[in-house]
């Protein structure tokens, strides 16, 4: 140790004596471009890293190997040399057959997994033909009213030979139970199912809105969704706790593993209060986080992030290496796309995706150059899952686990962001929990202050977007976009009509009448729910029986 410290030392003095006689002088002839330089998130960037004696000093209980707690370095023992990523891309518009069209196509040009968009009265819980869902449906997401949507979605789509992750929240258990309906009808086991539901709830009240229920209620459904799970459908990961939209909401890195992490504790906490045991639903816990442009801070952040939830894991929880193991989904930033000159957002999903990989990602959806401006053309789609094949293909960084560790720079940010966000996490502590966090506007208020930051230094020209604020065209690009039929929702709204006068009514009506009996007492509403599914309710009508027991909520305005 004596030997690093003093190696640690000298060059620290060699340092110094270079940036006295030689930086010096350089600068006084040509002065460098700024006089700060930043992170993506605003972090100050030295000129240059030295080695810091606690990364082999601490080698083990700091980075480890990959496989092994701390999971610094990653999650499997050979990574990306054993199995790719899932290659998955983020679909969903219009009507089910439409949409079941697109996955197939997807299916056929090599993604290897199936991830869901819904549309915004499907997310809520209304139905197409609800006043409320006037002009929405089908127009980010495919709309889902009823088990006939479903087996529309996913007819010739084998569900024990795909993994499908769902992007849902506050409807997560009826979505969910209509996956484990049409799976059944397709004569598949809900044992044999694979994939994610997103039922991060908290962070539509920080940052997404898709909110239906109160926060109580919510957590409710949650934790009976992973007590389901456990029991019933072992390989499904019953949450992906969600820092993307946090940070598309304008949080920096280490705000979007701080508060990210912090509504995970508040998840399995209201798990253990349940009954249920850390390691019986800890290892089908995931996370969802976000991949920008500054290419060494987004793998630090993964790196961090990984590092920091295995210790509350361990250290709060007392669970097992398997339940420490942070396994995380990627999306490059939708945030950082520009309409303007949207060839460029090709260069920008390049280095996101190049970013997820060499952070240690397990799943990946790389977004489309057009998506600034409307949903994305099959072409657009093509071009961003062939980026993430160039990378595991042509590139060479997957030959190596965790090839950035050892980087002066990057070693020296993954303890920073951990520091922050640790930091943020006792703050959240200190204020009664996540919940109590949102309701008081703290969570809100941090992401608006560090989006408002951020929005300065655009509008200032301190941070160049090309295209956008340096580089601009006058030239018009011209792009062929693709528009969702205004057909779509009026055939949307017919096909939910049908499936209400041709179900077994009386069927129906006892089916919700047993979810709000199960709603006003303590069983597990997942039965329930999946019962009412199957005898065709609609996804508003579950919604509406749960609303009348749970209430709605309305944001108080912070």
């Amino acid at each position: 140790m004596s030997e690093i410290s003093e190696c640690i030392a000298r060059i620290e003095s060699q340092k110094r004596d270079w940036e006295d006689r030689t930086v010096s002088r350089t600068i006084l002839r040509f002065p460098e471009q700024r006089k700060e330089f930043v992170t993506g998130s605003g972090k100050p960037v030295e000129r240059l890293y030295t080695p810091d004696a606690s990364v082999l000093a601490d080698y083990e209980s700091k980075l480890g190997f990959p496989g092994c707690y701390p999971f610094t370095r990653g999650v499997q023992p050979t990574m990306y040399r054993g199995r790719f990523w899932t290659m998955r891309q983020y679909a969903g518009f219009a009507t089910a057959e439409e949409s079941n069209r697109r996955y197939k196509y997807l299916l056929s040009q090599g993604t290897t997994g199936l991830s869901v968009a819904f549309d915004l009265p499907t997310q809520i819980g209304y139905d197409s033909d609800d006043p409320m869902s006037l002009g929405e449906v089908g127009k980010v997401g495919v709309a889902i009213d009823s088990l006939a949507d479903m087996e529309t979605l996913f007819e010739g789509i084998p569900l024990d030979q795909v993994s499908t992750s769902m992007t849902i929240n506050s409807t997560a258990a009826i979505l969910l139970a209509m996956y484990i309906a049409v799976a059944e009808k397709q004569g598949v086991a809900p044992e044999k199912l694979n994939g994610t539901i997103q039922n991060d709830i908290l962070k539509e009240y920080i940052a997404r809105g898709t909110y239906r229920f109160p926060p109580k209620p919510s957590l409710r459904l949650i934790s009976d969704i992973f007590a389901y799970c456990t029991k019933h459908v072992p390989n499904w990961n019953t949450i992906s706790i969600s820092g993307y939209h946090i940070r598309e909401a304008g949080s920096t890195a280490a705000q979007e593993i701080g508060f990210t992490l912090a509504d995970a504790i508040c998840y399995i906490e209201t798990a253990l209060k349940a009954g249920l045991k850390i390691d019986d639903f800890g290892p089908r816990l995931a996370f969802f986080f976000a991949a920008h442009s500054d290419l060494f801070e987004e793998v630090a952040k993964f790196r961090a992030a990984r590092r920091l939830y295995a210790r509350i894991m361990k250290q709060r929880f007392g669970a097992s290496d398997k339940s420490a193991m942070l396994r995380f989904h990627t999306q490059t930033g939708g945030v950082t796309l520009t309409a303007q000159q949207p060839e460029n957002n090709i260069v920008r999903v390049t280095i996101q995706a190049l970013a997820a990989v060499l952070g240690g990602t397990q799943s990946l959806h790389t977004n489309s150059k057009d998506e600034a401006l409307a949903l994305p053309t099959e072409e657009s789609v093509t071009v961003a899952l062939r980026t993430q094949q160039i990378i595991a293909y042509e590139s060479g960084v997957t030959s190596t686990i965790d090839p950035l560790a050892g980087s002066f720079y990057v070693e020296r940010l993954t303890d920073e962001l951990e520091s922050e966000a640790e930091a943020l996490i006792r703050k959240i502590d200190d204020i009664g929990g996540m919940v109590a966090a949102i309701e008081q506007g703290f969570v809100q208020k941090q992401i608006e202050e560090s989006a408002y930051r951020f929005g300065q230094t655009i509008e200032s020209g301190d941070r160049v977007i090309v295209g956008v604020n340096k580089f601009q065209s006058s030239e018009q690009t011209r792009m062929q976009l693709f528009e969702v039929p205004e057909v779509s929702q009026q055939r949307q709204i017919e096909k939910v009509r049908q499936i209400r006068r041709n179900r077994d009514r009386t069927r129906v009506e006892t089916a919700l009448e047993e979810v709000r009996q199960a709603a006003r007492g303590t069983e597990n509403l997942m039965p329930p729910i999946l019962n009412a599914v199957k005898a065709y309710a609609t996804l508003g009508e579950i919604s509406q029986t749960l609303v009348s027991v749970f209430g709605e909520y309305n944001e108080t305005g912070h």
